[in-house]
Formats: C-alpha cells, structure tokens, sequence
C-alpha cells in the first residue's frame, strides 16, 4: 500500500512554489489596485496547488502507463517505480482535480466572474493533456508555452482580476515574469531528462532544442523577472522589492551553466522553486504598498 510519505513525493513538493507565486504576486498587485479580498486569494491558493498536484499527478500516470518513467533519474514517479497502481494514481489525480473545481467555483462565485468558469475548464484539460490523452502536447514541445499561460497569466491576472476586477502594469509584470519562472521549473526538468525522454520519443522543447539551446533558454528565463521588476515599478516603486529575489538565482545559474547532467541538475529544481517563491511574494508586497 502506498505511503502518505510516497503519495507526497509523487506530487512533486519541489514544483509548488510555481503554484504560491503567481497567487502572491496577484494578490499584491490586487491590494495595490486597492481590491484585497483575502478569501479570494485563499481560494485561489487552493486552486492553484491543487491543479499543481493534479498536474503532476496526471503526468505521472500517463508516462507511466506509456513506460516513459521505467528509466527515469529524477524524482520518485508512483507508477514508473510500481509504488502506487494506475488505477489508484488516476483516483488521486481526479480527487485533486475535484478540489481545484469546488474551490474555482466558490472563488467565482465570490467574484461574480462567471465567465472564468470557462477559463478554469481549460485549466483542467491543459493540465490533464499535457501528457495524457493520444497526442499530448507535451511531448511535442508546447509544454512550456502552456505553463506560461496557466502558471503565469492566468494564474497571476485571474487573482488580481477575482479581488480587484482591474489589471495594472503591476499585475502584467508579474504574470509575465512569474510566468517564466514557471517555464524555467519545466526546462530545467526537461533538461535532465532529455536522454531518457529522446529514447521514449517524448519530442519536449529541450529534445527539440538540445542541451546547449536549452541552457541558454534557461538562463535567459531567470533573468526575465530583472526587466518585469522595472516594468511593475511603474505601478509602484516599492515593486523594486522582488530584484532582492536576484541572488537566488545564482545556485540554478551556477549549476546549469557548469555542464551538469542527470541528477546532478536536481538541486535546480529546487533552487528555481525558491527563486520563483520569493519572486513572487516580494514582487507582491512592493505591489501592495504601492
């Protein structure tokens, strides 16, 4: 029987600050428009890492049933390694699915934005097709532009939008910039992976652009964040906060720029996690003091 410790690790803790920033960031430019509404932001909380954990959930079972994951080097996958059944994976998946969908509706509900419903739709079929479904984008090298869209626009824009019904220069910057942060989790992921992945024929953005285009696209998506910070100054000067988020990149820079491979590129992951929370969190609260 799987472990509540296992079924934790199958959702891929170090992937969830991807799903806290852009409600951090979304909130702050809210408040900053003069909109919080703490509730809401709460249920957008749940929204977002509920759909994170679907997500990674949904990943899990479809490569695993497709035998993507047997020789995977990353992280413990449920299915790949024969800790969870498909069956059981696919229950989790739609359970973390069903709290996204209750908590979406109330933060509707709350807001009055009925016509959200329908991006909150697509949502769920951009999480589950990523790598489900008989022709996934993922594995033909859209992955990344859909996190942007989901973990950056929509999810950033969607708060600020729930609380405050307006959007600023404030709320873009953060979007586009969380956004690609959210990009930078995936590429350094598919990048570690671009063996196996070749060998599944699993055609991600890193597979398509090889090892050398890809670590120049990463590097160029952590540094992102520097020209949305001068941007969101023009919402609010203390938006200058987030560039204190800066030295945190140097771990995932370091590491990806010395050639590392396989495991050797896990400490990334997580670092750009932590770059991309604290991004977003004081990216946030220049926003709201402005």
């Amino acid at each position: 029987m799987t472990s509540v410790r296992e079924w934790a690790a199958g959702a891929r803790p170090r992937t969830l600050p991807a799903a806290v920033a852009p409600v951090a960031a979304g909130t702050g430019a809210a408040a900053g428009l003069g909109g919080l509404d703490v509730p809401a932001a709460l249920l957008a909380l749940v929204v977002a890492l509920a759909l994170q954990v679907a997500v990674n959930y949904a990943n899990d079972y479809s490569d695993g049933v497709r035998g993507t994951d047997d020789a995977r080097v990353g992280p413990m996958r449920l299915v790949g390694s024969r800790t969870a059944t498909p069956r059981a994976l696919l229950a989790a998946t739609g359970l973390a699915f069903a709290v996204a969908a209750v908590a979406g509706l109330a933060l509707v509900a709350r807001s009055g934005q009925w016509w959200l419903l329908a991006v909150g739709a697509l949502a769920v079929l951009a999480a589950w097709f990523y790598t489900g479904g008989p022709r996934p984008y993922g594995y033909a090298g859209l992955g990344e532009v859909m996190v942007f869209v989901f973990f950056g626009l929509v999810a950033v824009l969607g708060t600020t939008w729930t609380q405050a019904g307006a959007l600023d220069a404030g709320a873009w910057a953060g979007a586009v910039g969380v956004g690609s942060l959210a990009c930078a989790l995936l590429v350094v992921n598919n990048l570690r992976d671009i063996p196996t992945d070749t060998l599944a024929g699993k055609r991600t953005l890193a597979v398509r652009l090889g090892d050398r285009w890809t670590r120049r696209l990463f590097v160029l998506l952590l540094l992102v964040p520097v020209a949305c910070t001068l941007v969101a100054v023009l919402a609010s000067p203390w938006a200058q906060l987030a560039l204190f988020a800066l030295p945190l990149a140097v771990v995932p820079l370091r590491v990806v720029n010395s050639g590392a491979t396989g495991r050797e590129l896990v400490p990334a992951l997580g670092a750009t996690g932590r770059y991309g929370l604290v991004f977003g969190v004081l990216l946030g609260v220049g926003l709201a003091l402005g």
